[in-house]
């Protein structure tokens, strides 16, 4: 960092394993890709090209390159997983990954109809020659699952390769684990991290509010994705305490009765 603050959390060095910052990418050109990584990859652990972007996006190779070579795991995102599957096209997937030299890769059943055993294959499969985030949830509003059976799908998705379970919420924030209102289910996320470990999950937070809530939750070094590109700076303020939101988080007793 540029100077020095005392009560400021620990922040691990990427690689991470924890306190994941995941930022979505809906169709940044490569000079923008420059810039983003230029100001934010030191504080970004993982991109994705959000839905399906990357079939359309311009120099989509030499964007890659740039987040990879800026120590981010680059992934296409789940939706384009399942256009995939839903065409009968698995191994043209797995090839599209070596094309573009992909080493991570998402799997999700959010928009299609696959049986939990299926797309625990899936995952065992690509879980050999990549690192796999596989995504619990539906895209649509309206849709709930109870929580034993998030529980269950998580712990089984762990157990089949993932390196992470990616609970949904859509670029949008408004289903899965939230509320049509942005509010998180608050009973759910309970029962879910009383049986997952709460590292093992990566939480959609697209919305400030939702980012501020997960951090006083579960602490600084919660993990968090659909962060956009103009949003990971403001993000690491909320994890360190120097936003009002979590101001007087990570500051002694003392300080505290002196300025609140």
């Amino acid at each position: 960092m540029n100077f020095e603050l005392p009560h400021i959390p620990q922040r691990g060095q990427n690689p991470r394993q924890v306190g994941l910052t995941m930022m979505m990418d809906k169709g940044l050109s490569w000079r923008q890709a420059e810039n983003f990584v230029d100001c934010s990859a030191h504080l970004t652990d993982v991109v994705k090209l959000g839905f399906g972007t990357s079939y359309v996006s311009k120099d989509l190779q030499k964007k890659i390159d740039i987040y990879k070579a800026a120590g981010q795991k680059v992934y296409v995102g789940g939706t384009l997983f399942e256009a995939f599957i839903a065409r009968g096209m698995f191994d043209d997937y797995r090839r599209l990954m070596d094309k573009f030299k992909l080493d991570t890769c998402e799997v999700s059943d959010g928009s299609i109809v696959i049986s939990h055993e299926k797309k625990c294959e899936y995952i065992s499969n690509l879980a050999k020659d990549f690192t796999v985030f596989s995504e619990v949830g539906s895209k649509e509003a309206g849709i709930l699952i109870s929580p034993s059976k998030w529980i269950k799908m998580m712990q089984n998705e762990l157990a089949a390769g993932s390196w992470k379970v990616i609970a949904e919420a859509r670029e949008s924030g408004n289903v899965g684990i939230y509320r049509p209102n942005g509010t998180a289910h608050v009973a759910l996320v309970n029962k879910i991290i009383s049986n997952v470990k709460v590292e093992n999950i990566l939480w959609e937070a697209p919305q400030k509010s939702q980012q501020v809530w997960f951090i006083k939750q579960f602490g600084p070094n919660v993990n968090l994705g659909n962060i956009a590109h103009n949003e990971v700076i403001p993000l690491e303020c909320l994890r360190l305490g120097l936003r009002g939101d979590t101001f007087f988080d990570n500051l002694p007793e003392e300080l505290i009765q002196e300025f609140k």
